[in-house]
């Protein structure tokens, strides 16, 4: 439940704002924002919500986090008022509309004789100049806002921006017309929306009613009550716990049927060692019998008797090296989700310890985000190893986006010879040069995102970008190099794991 007109005039005679300085404003997500101000001896945090059902605003003694991304309005704010004084604060006519009436003085910018006769223009001469302005907070259900105003209650901008409804930039707000009520008047508002008491509260002892009101809505809104953000965090924490346990478990199983891996290159051992039971004919019904040589046992053998005994040894061999290579890199992959389900737990306990609800609803808002709404910061993928930046295109999209909005002159450039595949890039460092280990580790990403992944090695070309031309007419992507410089990369693993694992 929203907070009425007379309870919001409660809460704006205990904030008692006039003459207070806007310090700071931070909005910690989509629909709140908090203005940090001061009055000598009196720093307060007004915390102000417009989610449906639950607009309010009152002072906090919590930090407010701020959001990992500034916000639009955020950073208008702290552009126009931050450092502002505040005039008023009042709410007009019980509508449920508080009016922060705030002034700022600042230097005015003097245009130079030269350039005011250049420009036909006239600028004032007075030194300084204060500029008024008006913050409007409608606490409406479904229909919450704020508005920053000129004092002639143009809207700069608002909090929400709803151009069909006629809240945009540039058109003056409507306002309700200021009256004043009569006793009469003001005891029947009182009975009909009367100044709760909050009396089932947790902590209800002496307390003003700004606090009891953080209280409550700590305690009781469906949304960033502790107890409902916990209920979430519960559920987050095992949806993610049931899809890494039954991935784990799988890994495990796959693990056990590759763990006789060393089995078939002994297998093709011993054909090799009976090669003479194919030239005589032994392998005509598709099997050969021999002597295990390790444990004396007599043991039967598939093989293709259109083969030669080197051969059917070779197939025995490459299922031996494929198996291996899978085997190792399942290891990885149960290493890496036995990470992953450690670092969830982890993030659960720091969850469950969290007291401040507008932090654990921040948290929470960042973790439930799904995978396909995630936006990196560039495209492709960003390593970062011993202070060196490595970008990794890994299809053409990727790539000329990378090269178009990513890289600059300096920044060097790897991409196999003779394989199509992605483009790594090494952002250069002032006065820095690449060492040979950054380039490897760029030569193995391009090795590992091109063709050229299969033969496990291959030569590269690298050259600083401002080197690249693109192709004219040539497919997205497509560059020209010159001064390219040769480099031949086998893959490794190993680096290839260190780098996912620190990602």
């Amino acid at each position: 439940m929203s907070l009425n007109c007379n309870e919001i005039d409660v809460i704006l005679s205990e904030l008692d704002l006039e003459g207070s300085f806007i310090q700071e404003i931070v909005q910690p997500s989509f629909d709140s924002i908090a203005l940090y101000t001061y009055k000598p001896g009196l720093p307060k945090t007004v915390y102000i919500c417009l989610a449906s059902g639950e607009c309010r605003i009152n002072q906090v003694t919590r930090k407010i986090p701020k959001n990992e991304k500034p916000l639009r309005f955020n950073e208008l704010l702290r552009s126009k008022i931050k450092g502002a004084r505040i005039k008023e604060c009042i709410q007009l006519s019980k509508e449920r509309i508080i009016k922060i009436s705030l002034f700022r003085e600042g230097p005015f910018y003097i245009m130079p004789a030269a350039q005011e006769k250049l420009s036909g223009k006239k600028k004032s001469r007075q030194e300084d100049e204060t500029e008024e302005l008006n913050l409007y907070i409608r606490l409406w259900s479904n229909a919450g806002n704020i508005f920053l105003c000129t004092k002639d209650d143009v809207i700069l901008d608002s909090f929400y921006r709803r151009p069909a409804k006629g809240e945009k930039s540039g058109e003056k707000l409507s306002l309700p017309e200021c009256t004043a009520f009569t006793e009469t008047e003001e005891e029947k508002l009182l009975s009909k929306f009367p100044v709760r008491t909050f009396d089932g509260l947790s902590e209800n002892g002496e307390l003003s009613f700004n606090e009891k009101v953080d209280l409550f809505y700590s305690q009781n809104s469906a949304r960033t009550s502790l107890e409902s953000l916990l209920e979430q965090t519960e559920k987050w924490y095992y949806s993610h716990k049931n899809r890494l346990l039954p991935a784990l478990e799988k890994l495990k199983e796959k693990q056990k049927t590759f763990a006789s891996a060393a089995q078939w290159k002994h297998e093709g051992d011993l054909i090799l060692s009976y090669s003479y039971l194919f030239t005589e004919g032994a392998a005509a019904g598709g099997f050969i019998e021999c002597t295990d040589y390790d444990t004396g046992k007599t043991i039967r053998l598939k093989v293709d008797p259109k083969k030669t005994a080197q051969e059917n040894a070779a197939k025995y061999y490459e299922t031996y090296k494929k198996q291996s290579g899978a085997l190792e890199e399942l290891e990885h992959d149960i290493s890496r989700t036995e990470k992953q389900l450690e670092d969830l737990e982890k993030q659960y306990r720091s969850m469950l310890n969290e007291k401040n609800p507008v932090r654990l609803e921040q948290i929470l808002r960042k973790t439930s985000k799904p995978k396909q709404q995630e936006k990196n910061e560039r495209p492709g993928l960003i390593y970062e190893v011993k202070e060196w930046t490595i970008l990794a295109g890994r299809d053409a999209g990727e790539n000329d986006e990378l090269l178009r909005h990513y890289v600059k002159g300096q920044d060097m450039w790897f991409h196999t010879r003779d394989y199509a595949g992605g483009y790594i890039f090494v952002k250069g460092r002032a006065g820095k040069t690449i060492p040979l280990e950054i380039m490897i580790i760029a030569g193995n990403l391009a090795v590992h995102y091109s063709k050229a992944r299969k033969n496990g090695e291959a030569d590269l070309y690298y050259t600083q970008v401002k080197h690249l031309r693109r192709a004219k007419n040539g497919p997205k992507g497509l560059v020209l190099p010159t001064n390219e410089k040769n480099l031949h990369i086998k893959l490794d693993p190993a680096v290839l794991r260190s780098l996912e694992n620190d990602r």
